[in-house]
């Protein structure tokens, strides 16, 4: 963050011409669609985007954090943008079944915004 606090001049703008999720606050590209794992996810105030990869978010504290697929070591992601929360980041999973969200995020859909670039023929 820079030293006056305001984080948006860091915000790079990138995938354009492609599908991808934005936030819904600012409109800082947060991920591609096609990063998309999975929409049956929860997250803390609704549905939850399982993702691959995500931009233009900073990792918070990790911790342990009871979901409801068991205990996971997870960091909150805030927008570059706006410094909203967007979701989190999964660091370890205790439950070998749930491995395989490690090294993911989830973006909590009430925060972005799809958007999907299409082009009108002219």
């Amino acid at each position: 963050m820079s030293p006056s606090g305001e984080t948006g001049s860091q915000v790079i703008s990138t995938y354009h011409d492609h599908p991808r999720f934005i936030c819904a606050s600012c409109s800082a590209v947060l991920a591609l669609q096609d990063e998309l794992i999975s929409k049956s996810f929860s997250g803390r105030d609704g549905r939850g985007f399982l993702m691959h990869s995500a931009t233009n978010v900073k990792l918070g504290n990790k911790e342990d954090r009871q979901l409801l697929t068991g205990v996971h070591t997870v960091a909150d992601i805030f927008c570059m943008g706006c410094n909203d929360r967007v979701g989190w980041y999964y660091h370890k999973a205790a439950d070998l079944s749930q491995k395989y969200k490690e090294g993911k995020y989830l973006l909590e859909r009430e925060k972005i915004v799809k958007e999907n670039n299409w082009k009108l023929d002219e």
